[in-house]
């Protein structure tokens, strides 16, 4: 409990100095989106390819399946019950509310949670368990905003993302027992290793931006029990219930209670 609250802290501190940095303009917003794009394109996918760099046992494939089961059942569920709370009402705050319950912000945030949490393996099970996600954001998430949608564009939007393509290598390199050059895999590690960091400025960066009197109300609340309280516990019943191992019900409850 104490690593998780220093987890906690740790966390917070380094929005707070992504929150200064934005507030004081010692970044504005061009250079926001260049740290955003850094991080997505570069920083989380070395930090993917580095957490399948261990050794491969049945245990770990078991692990593997059971995270990516969970994930697509939660998924669908999730596309149901934005549908079921917002979709009724097409207006510009009822899209973002469901596209918040369809996806979280767990392929930014919940990697570098769940690496600092359950280690490497943790990081791992988070980047098999936001596959699901991925697919859906750019299919079910897209269609909330736009009426036609390209199945073509969809599938080379999912295949070709980053971090899609880093955990594809990333099994490779774990099935294959493949030794990377140990220069390479240095400078994959030592670029990882900015990946908590980073990402929490950047999100730091985000909120600075948010004005805290259209937010606080009655229907953000409600929002916010459901995304961060109900889903997660949702998950976290069948888990306790079905026996799943401690890592992969860590790993899903953590990533599965991200925020929007």
């Amino acid at each position: 409990m104490a690593s998780v609250v220093s987890l906690e802290m740790t966390m917070l501190l380094l929005i707070l100095v992504g929150l200064g940095v934005k507030k004081f303009k010692i970044v504005g917003d061009q250079g926001k989106e260049i740290l955003t794009d850094l991080v997505i394109n570069l920083i989380l996918p070395c930090n993917i390819i580095k957490s399948f760099l261990i050794e491969f046992d049945r245990e770990i494939l078991r692990n593997f399946l059971s995270v990516l089961i969970i994930s697509t059942i939660l998924q669908m569920g999730c596309i149901l019950l934005g549908k079921l709370l917002y979709g009724r009402d097409n207006s510009e705050k009822n899209k973002c509310m469901q596209y918040g319950i369809i996806c979280s912000n767990a392929g930014f945030l919940g990697n570098p949670v769940a690496e600092e949490a359950y280690g490497s393996m943790g990081l791992a099970l988070a980047s098999i368990y936001l596959i699901p996600q991925r697919i859906v954001m750019w299919s079910a998430g897209l269609a909330i905003f736009s009426e036609g949608i390209n199945k073509k564009d969809i599938l080379k939007k999912v295949l070709t993302h980053p971090c899609v393509v880093a955990c594809d290598i990333g099994l490779v390199l774990m099935f294959t027992h493949f030794p990377l050059p140990e220069v390479l895999k240095e400078l994959i590690t030592d670029i990882s290793g900015c990946n908590t960091v980073l990402s929490m400025i950047v999100i730091g960066m985000i909120v600075a931006d948010i004005q805290l009197k259209e937010v606080l109300n009655w229907e953000i609340l409600k929002f916010t029990v459901i995304r961060l309280l109900i889903i997660p516990a949702l998950v976290y019943i069948p888990c306790r219930l079905l026996g799943m191992p401690e890592l992969v019900t860590g790993v899903s409850v953590l990533l599965a209670g991200m925020p929007a």
